[in-house]
């Protein structure tokens, strides 16, 4: 993940919000069901990647997705979500 400096207005929202001096936004709920609408969408995007596998590693998934009725690049994402949330175990 990529960090970078405050400017000076979040070093304002920041201190704002360490002390405790803020105001609620009008149309609160609506502003909260909007942002949390902006946060959903952009969690739920898909990003590629490159990796490196074996001829062999990739014949055997490509075997293991055809059994299975699906494209296996599917078959790898999903493997991966499942590890990402904790369904499934690897053992190194």
């Amino acid at each position: 993940m990529k960090y970078s400096k405050l400017d000076q207005e979040e070093k304002n929202i920041l201190k704002d919000f360490n002390q405790k001096d803020y105001t609620q936004v009008q149309n609160f709920n609506n502003e909260k069901k909007r942002f949390q609408s902006i946060a959903k969408s952009t969690l739920q995007k898909t990003r590629h990647i490159n990796i490196r596998l074996t001829e062999r590693d990739l014949q055997k998934i490509k075997i293991k997705a055809i059994e299975k009725g699906i494209p296996y690049q599917t078959l790898v994402s999903s493997v991966i979500h499942q590890y990402a949330d904790n369904r499934m175990k690897i053992e190194i």
